[in-house]
């Protein structure tokens, strides 16, 4: 069987991979996209597809996205795709089939396809970066919503709102590696593209009180969404995702903060691929969707 070319399509970032049906990534690669430009993540959807001989497209994306028509109502970080049929375009751009899914849901496909939660039921996924994505899986099937906005875990209230319009006490406006970063390069009178999240949590290792502030608020805001999420799905395990958990010490420090919200039923785990869990769970609802292989 041939492979699929599998694309994760990120604020910053194309990732792009051939992975096989059985969840090996056979090559994968990633190409710079600046100023969040549609247009160039399209080119680089279809040269790569150009350059290999495969059998569909599999997409990882932000945004509302309807998994069965691959229309995007909201592109997320990447607005030059609200209201766009990314599917139709694709695949008259390839004359591939081709499939399309939020970036969240395709992390906790992936992490039931061929992560820890292959025996799991009741699970969720939490992705943090530049704002905060989820997936819910509820007796064994991925839930959508019925406007496929469920899993936007980065709208839950982290905070009471106040006099400002709501939006801004949610969990994208106060506990992103984003903000953690504007808030960092703020107090260091730096510019935003000069702070990087590694400078954060190295000052904060080195008792930084600054650095110390902001990553005890940013693990607060955690832990208060997550405990959230904990009652209202009661879920055996939440696997958490994002470049911030290549952090050794990661997991330990976000327990340690948990323990003060007195939940500990709930399994926090690191999501098993990582970096690589957008492609392949966009693969594993490529299968569902076109070839019928898996049924998620």
């Amino acid at each position: 069987m041939k492979t699929i070319a599998a694309f994760d399509i990120g604020g910053t970032t194309l990732k792009m991979g051939l992975v096989s049906s059985e969840g090996n990534i056979i090559q994968h690669e990633k190409i710079t996209i600046p100023n969040f430009d549609g247009e160039l993540i399209l080119a680089g959807i279809s040269e790569y597809t150009k350059k290999h001989d495969v059998a569909g497209v599999a997409i990882s994306a932000p945004g509302y996205i309807n998994p069965k028509t691959g229309f995007i109502t909201m592109g997320g970080a990447i607005r030059a795709f609200d209201n766009f049929p990314l599917r139709e375009y694709l695949e008259e751009k390839t004359g591939l089939p081709v499939t399309v899914e939020n970036d969240a849901n395709c992390v906790a496909l992936c992490e039931k396809w061929v992560g820890g939660a292959q025996d799991l039921e009741n699970f969720l996924c939490m992705t943090i970066g530049t704002g905060i994505g989820g997936g819910i899986f509820i007796d064994g099937k991925l839930y959508s919503g019925s406007r496929f906005r469920a899993g936007e875990f980065g709208y839950l209230f982290s905070d009471r709102p106040g006099s400002y319009e709501p939006g801004r006490y949610t969990m994208n406006q106060t506990t992103t590696m984003l903000v953690l970063r504007r808030q960092y390069a703020a107090h260091k009178g730096k510019n935003l593209n000069e702070v990087t999240g590694e400078e954060i949590f190295a000052a904060y290792d080195s008792h930084d009180p600054i650095a110390k502030k902001l990553i005890h608020d940013f693990y607060n805001g955690l832990c208060a969404g997550l405990y959230n999420l904990i009652y209202c799905f009661d879920p055996s395990h939440i696997f958490i995702g994002g470049g911030i958990t290549d952090r050794s010490t990661f997991l330990a420090e976000l327990k340690h903060h948990m323990a003060f919200f007195g939940l500990r039923d709930t399994e926090l785990e690191i999501v098993t691929n990582k970096n690589q869990a957008g492609l392949l769970g966009a693969v594993y609802h490529h299968l569902s969707r076109v070839q019928r292989v898996c049924n998620p």
